[in-house]
């Protein structure tokens, strides 16, 4: 690939392929966090420990402190588990197998973890944005909601306070640009492998997250409904606020 291709973008289009056929299942699993908090919880479970192993690992030049979020992680997980959970957290096999990859990634060449620091950090900073929004709106429309119940906190691991999410992304593009810009060719093509491997362990641990009943998908098919019932809604008003403007013109 050309050289004056930015390295970040060179990671991105290297996972293009994995990313868009990405497993179903996995999305299926991610679009039921939508609404239910059980799910939600179980997919911050899966990745804590993920997220921890690279703050601990990861020096500060490839991974910034303002974009820790172990501590994020753990009070969302003590919202919705109650807290004692960490005493009785044990990862699953899956997630145990995904950090063995990164302990021997470190010993072949600990700059490899840059890899994983890019993909699962940009994904904090835009599906996870996108993501905690779409849940938002989900438990605010969802049908089955008791009318007394208190609203859920927005979540602190997708939350950054102190910082513009594209600041932050800027400062990460840059520093995957830098290095890649220093790399010999062994070791550029081993962080674009290692860049689709990011994408195979999070699939295999996101198929862990429990699955629902059929009473959820219920609401999965009243939650659509709401959604497209909104769309639409907001298609007429704009249709006719366009017409007016032609008629004032």
């Amino acid at each position: 690939m050309a050289q004056n291709v930015p390295f970040s973008k060179q990671m991105r289009i290297a996972t293009r392929e994995i990313h868009n056929v990405s497993d179903a299942l996995v999305n299926a699993k991610l679009a039921f966090a939508l609404y239910d908090s059980r799910v939600w919880a179980d997919g911050l479970l899966i990745f804590y420990d993920v997220f921890k192993h690279l703050e601990q690992r990861v020096p500060h030049d490839f991974l910034p402190p303002e974009l820790h979020r172990t501590a994020q992680f753990e009070q969302d997980l003590r919202y919705y588990l109650g807290e004692r959970w960490l005493e009785r957290h044990t990862p699953k096999p899956e997630v145990r197998a995904y950090l063995k990859h990164l302990q021997e990634l470190e010993q072949e060449n600990a700059n490899l973890l840059l890899a994983y620091v890019y993909h699962l950090y940009m994904g904090l900073l835009s599906g996870g944005q996108i993501l905690q929004k779409r849940r938002s709106i989900g438990r605010r429309i969802n049908p089955f909601r008791r009318a007394d119940a208190e609203p859920a906190p927005d979540a602190a691991v997708t939350t950054f306070e102190d910082h513009s999410i594209y600041e932050l992304k800027q400062r990460l593009r840059k520093i995957v640009d830098d290095f890649g810009a220093r790399l010999d060719e062994e070791t550029h093509q081993r962080m674009l492998d290692e860049s689709r491997k990011v994408f195979e362990l999070n699939n295999s641990i996101i198929r862990t997250v429990e699955g629902v009943g059929s009473a959820n998908m219920r609401i999965v098919r009243y939650i659509a409904m709401a959604i497209a019932a909104i769309i639409l809604m907001q298609y007429v008003v704009r249709n006719q606020f366009d017409q007016k403007q032609e008629q004032t013109l």
